[in-house]
């Protein structure tokens, strides 16, 4: 009889536990403007960006993994 209230009880917490992630999907209105600012964008800082992307197919000598081939002489 108690391992049946048990398995109740972790059956209730788990449905409670699911249920309430999906009360935070999407962006409210308000918070919008906070994400549209420059520095919230996943490249920030293109220049960067691209000197980093540059050194990393450069140096690798595999291909594949970020979109693009690359040898390891750095002649791309």
């Amino acid at each position: 009889m108690k391992s049946l209230r048990y398995v109740a009880v972790v059956a209730a917490a788990v449905a409670v536990a699911t249920s309430a992630g999906c009360t935070t999907l999407g962006v409210k209105p308000w918070e919008r403007d906070i994400l549209a600012r420059p520095e919230m964008a996943l490249d920030a800082n293109p220049i960067d960006n691209a000197f980093d992307e540059h050194m990393y197919f450069s140096k690798e000598s595999t291909s594949g993994g970020r979109g693009f081939g690359g040898g390891g002489c750095g002649c791309n």
